[in-house]
């Protein structure tokens, strides 16, 4: 029978959570401090770690420390006085698998301990490898990327993954719900920026019959779909600071009200979002509330840009071409040395999605079944000049500094401009960092 290790110094509590732990026909093992947890953990085998934050010898922070790197397959659920949103946070940044806040609602304990006990019982049977379903590359970046997909994945803490427009960050949230315990449930892609703005409530939290005009029926919204599953918020700096609010207090106390109704419903979700664009300039700029931030920015993945991985591109080539050889039913198009050389040294503002555009395009114009490095129409990178039309001339009154701020203005703009207003590729076009691209952007007032 599986063993759940409760680590509190709380009589009270212990034996609230050993009641609802035997009735879901598993064994409690307590301890009431650390270093008796400890020495539990070196002797026998657990399924799950429950642990107060507040402890005679210590604090759980220390004690989820340890299990990550002794016991790392062993999920870790912090119990946190109510209200400490924040040290829940740390909690799931230092590596927990979810929190509870007290006093415990036992219908959440018992959620959230089925759900841990599926994420130990898949752990055992995965093997050890570290390839990610729908992520295609062998480089040192997807590497890393990997291996932090799988370390997310055994969380319930909400992920903000970034990345350039292109680069794959659907897939990314697609492979964290498929390696995690929520799998078998619902997986529920919104893009943010696509939602209208009078239809984003009734979107996200249904709506009832007569609600408003053109309320038909009854609808349930983005989630309660993904009720036990994943809600995937693509492009989320792009919510109006309206629907911020409203989204806020969702994630916050697990309710929605759909529109219409006088009720409120719980719901269960683990949030994982999206945005091509940096949510703390966003903060910073007062187009996205710092409170959201926080909630959804508790663990951050990068995902890298194609010519950040550039050795991929073969392999990301063969991919491509067999996937649209089994859609067209003919066999897949090979593109010949030179093509693929063409592709290695392209630059790929558009990241993969570029990629896939410019191999569908040659697939569809050729005539043979090789593609050929004029048959790939890449765009040209063009050098950063300024024309005599857009060349800047000191005029009387004007100092030598706004002299010198004009023309970074036009230089800065022209890179965004042939760059289709990537920052980081306009910032590695002009040879300096995207941190100081975008402190150059905010101080000219360059959007």
């Amino acid at each position: 029978m599986s063993r759940i290790l409760i680590v509190d110094d709380e009589p009270d509590i212990l034996e609230l959570l050993s009641i609802t732990i035997r009735r879901l026909k598993f064994t409690p093992v307590s301890a009431a401090n650390i270093s008796e947890a400890k020495a539990l953990l070196a002797s026998q085998d657990f399924q799950l770690c429950l642990t107060d934050m507040r402890l005679p010898d210590g604090s759980g922070m220390d004690l989820i420390a340890h299990i990550q790197q002794d016991h790392p397959n062993l999920p870790v659920v912090m119990i946190t006085a109510y209200g400490s949103m924040d040290v829940a946070i740390e909690a799931m940044k230092t590596g927990a698998f979810d929190f509870l806040s007290k006093p415990v609602e036992l219908d959440k304990l018992r959620s959230i301990i089925q759900s841990a006990i599926r994420l130990d019982e898949q752990t055992l049977t995965l093997k050890q490898t570290l390839e990610v379903p729908g992520i295609i590359g062998q480089s040192d970046p997807i590497e890393k990327l990997n291996r932090q997909i799988h370390k997310v994945s055994r969380s319930h803490a909400p992920v903000f993954i970034h990345g350039e427009s292109g680069t794959g960050k659907e897939l990314v949230a697609r492979a964290i719900h498929s390696l995690g315990p929520r799998n078998e449930q619902p997986f529920i892609a919104v893009n943010c920026g696509a939602i209208p703005s009078d239809l984003m409530e009734s979107e996200f939290f249904g709506h009832k019959k007569g609600a408003f005009t053109g309320a038909h029926g009854t609808k349930e919204g983005f989630f309660q779909a993904a009720h036990g599953g994943t809600l995937f918020l693509d492009e989320v700096a792009d919510l109006p600071l309206s629907m911020q609010v409203k989204l806020l207090r969702a994630i916050q106390e697990n309710l929605v009200r759909p529109v219409g109704s006088e009720t409120e419903m719980p719901v269960d979700v683990r949030i994982l979002s999206a945005s091509h664009k940096d949510l703390q300039m966003e903060v910073d700029d007062k187009n996205f509330r710092e409170d959201l931030f926080y909630r959804l920015d508790v663990i951050n993945l990068q995902v890298p840009s194609l010519r950040e991985r550039l050795e991929d591109v073969p392999l990301l080539c063969e991919h491509i071409l067999e996937h649209f050889a089994e859609s067209l039913e003919h066999p897949a198009s090979k593109l010949s040395i030179d093509a693929m050389r063409q592709l290695q040294q392209y630059h790929f503002p558009g990241n993969v999605r570029e990629l896939e555009n410019i191999l569908q395009r040659a697939v569809t114009l050729i005539d043979s079944s090789q593609i050929e490095a004029d048959d790939l129409t890449l765009k040209s990178r063009q050098p950063i000049k300024k024309s005599e039309s857009q060349s800047h001339q000191l005029v009387p009154g004007e100092t030598l500094e706004e002299y010198l701020e004009e023309a970074e203005r036009e230089i800065l703009t022209q890179a965004l401009e042939l760059c289709r207003w990537n920052k980081t590729a306009a910032a590695e076009q002009l040879g300096m960092s995207f941190r100081s691209m975008r402190y150059r952007l905010k101080k000219l007032g360059i959007d």
